[in-house]
Formats: C-alpha cells, sequence, structure tokens
C-alpha cells in the first residue's frame, strides 16, 4: 500500500514561526500580571502581620479637604517630613488617584506598625504581578530624627505617607467597611491602627 506523505525518517520539525514566539510572549505576559484573588490577598496581609484585613472597592475610600486642615492646624508632624502635608498628596490628587484602581486591601496593624506592613504588602503583591501596588499607613514619618528635605529622602524604599496625610478620612473610610474606630478620649481608651494598600 502506497503511504501518503515522505517517510517518518524524512520528515523534519516545523521551524519555529513569528506567530509561535508572539504567542509564547502573551503567555508570559499574562504569567507576570497574573492578579492576587481577594483571598490570596487576604493572606498575604496576615502574613505581613495584619491583625485584620478586608479587600474593598479602592473608590469607596473617603477623602476631605477638612482632613488636610486637621494635618495643619492641630498636628504637630506637619511639614516635619517629605511624606507629611504640605509635602504629600492633596486631597483632589489622591481622590483622582483612587479613582484609577478597582481594589485595595484595608488593614488594622498593631501599634506602630501600619507603615511597616504597607510597605511590606505593597512589596508582596507588586511581585506577585500588579504593578500598580502602593501602600499607605498612618502617623508622621519615624524612619529619621530629621527630614531630608533638600537631599531628598533618605529611605525612599520605606517612606509612605500615611492615609490621612494624602487627605482620606480614615473615620469614615474604616467605619464604612465595619471596623471599629473611635475618638481617644484619654490614654486607656483603645486605639486603632489602619493602613491601605492600593492593588489594581
Amino acid at each position: 500500500m502506497k503511504r501518503d506523505g515522505p517517510p517518518a525518517a524524512s520528515r523534519k520539525s516545523k521551524p519555529p514561526q513569528e506567530g509561535d514566539n508572539t504567542m509564547a510572549r502573551k503567555q508570559v505576559s499574562r504569567r507576570q500580571t497574573r492578579t492576587l484573588s481577594n483571598k490570596e490577598l487576604l493572606a498575604v496581609a496576615a502574613q505581613q502581620g495584619a491583625l485584620r484585613a478586608k479587600v474593598i472597592a479602592a473608590p469607596s475610600v473617603e477623602t476631605g479637604h477638612w482632613v488636610r486642615w486637621k494635618c495643619q492646624f492641630g498636628c504637630d508632624g506637619f511639614g516635619s517630613s517629605l511624606v507629611c502635608p504640605p509635602h504629600s498628596p492633596t486631597p483632589a490628587e489622591t481622590r483622582a488617584m483612587l479613582d484609577q484602581y478597582q481594589r485595595a486591601v484595608l488593614f488594622e496593624a498593631p501599634p506602630g506598625q501600619a507603615k511597616t506592613i504597607a510597605v511590606k504588602l505593597e512589596r508582596e503583591v507588586f511581585l506577585a504581578g500588579c504593578y500598580k501596588a502602593f501602600g499607605l499607613g498612618a502617623g508622621p514619618c519615624s524612619l529619621c530624627d530629621t527630614c531630608a528635605f533638600d537631599q531628598g529622602c533618605r529611605h525612599a524604599e520605606e517612606a509612605r505617607p500615611s492615609m490621612e496625610a494624602c487627605g482620606i478620612d480614615v473615620f469614615a473610610t474604616v467605619r464604612k467597611h465595619g471596623f471599629t474606630l473611635n475618638v481617644v478620649r484619654n490614654h486607656s481608651d483603645p486605639q486603632h491602627y489602619f493602613g491601605l494598600v492600593l492593588v489594581e
């Protein structure tokens, strides 16, 4: 019986075509930009030290111009570093940025740890493929005794502004999403600290 086509020994592998390379690049690109599920985000937040965390819609974060005034008139950290007002983003700039994201991780942190956790969580989310990840903490910067304004930040990889420094209404935001935050009237009242990582 006559066999169709060349003998098996004489068959050659098909050389790679340009379209094949394009497909391979697309597959690699998809792997590099893989998004994290909400469950994965919460797991990473817990690993980095968050006491509680929720994945929220980024545009649901509340901002207000009055927040900036509270920093300027009443906070002794005003103007003390490059991540505090008047050097931090304005409420209007923050609102515009929030509206460019879909998801964020809102978390509660142990005292003094909100910024540290925000930086670590931001890095883990970024390395997982969410390249827009950006973290915000709570309170003024404590990385240096005196900020190097003219020379630029000495710890740019770690320094992040607080939510309130950028005009975010922390009280309204965390209450909206089921966290407890009340005015601290004296030293015996419980204090709660929060951070936010914008994901994508």
